[in-house]
């Protein structure tokens, strides 16, 4: 466990050091090509960072003081996965969305923005609550194994005992309707606006960002 000022001063500083890679064009300009060259790789270590600090901050803002657990590692390595499959959906999206415009399925044929706005709305309806689930079973897992295996505690590791730990009303009320519909589609309509070298990146960042409202969650439940 950190002091608070060394700890905001740690987090502050690498958050920095993504920040000056994207602003340095020589940095840049390496970075991008060698995400852009093994793209799984590179969305897994996206969000194998940067969705952690998002936990990091979470976790500051939930207790009042930083924690870094025993299953740290193992969380990251889920949220890596989620950057891969973050990675595919967003072309998958944008070129879907583009053909249904093409077609007539989706209005506004050669509008930009309508074009991030419906790939965003349609990923965010349909994989995004699967992503949700995903996230929180990947977690689970991480937590039950550890219980289990080091603690010698806790239940045993079925789909059943995981499905009963989850709280499915928060899950649909917050974080499928609240966040689905009224945050991350907005966000994501901005994310699609952007280069795509730059999505998945952007995306990452906004994993900090889910990180907060994970806290304020947490945090509102528990009072």
């Amino acid at each position: 466990m950190l002091k608070n000022w060394k700890g905001d001063l740690l987090w502050s500083s690498l958050l920095l050091i993504w920040v000056f890679i994207l602003m340095i064009p020589d940095t840049r300009t390496v970075f991008i090509q060698v995400t852009e060259a093994h793209s799984y790789v590179g969305g897994f270590v996206k969000f194998f960072i940067l969705a952690s600090m998002g936990d990091l901050l979470g976790e500051r803002i939930l207790k009042g003081k930083w924690h870094i657990s025993h299953t740290f590692l193992l969380k990251g390595i889920v949220w890596g996965i989620m950057g891969m499959l973050v990675n595919l959906v967003f072309t998958v999206f944008t070129a879907g969305v583009a053909a249904a415009q093409v077609i007539g399925k989706l209005p506004f044929e050669g509008s930009r923005l309508a074009q991030a706005f419906f790939g965003s709305a349609v990923m965010n309806v349909t994989f995004g609550p699967m992503l949700y689930i995903y996230h929180k079973f990947g977690d689970l897992f991480v937590d039950m194994v550890y219980e289990k295996k080091v603690k010698n505690q806790g239940d045993k590791i079925t789909l059943g005992a995981m499905v009963e730990r989850v709280d499915w009303y928060r899950m649909v009320s917050f974080s499928w309707v609240t966040t689905c519909l009224f945050i991350w589609i907005p966000c994501h309509t901005i994310v699609f606006l952007l280069p795509p070298e730059y999505r998945v990146l952007a995306s990452a960042f906004l994993s900090i960002l889910l990180g907060i409202l994970i806290a304020v969650s947490n945090k509102y439940k528990a009072q």
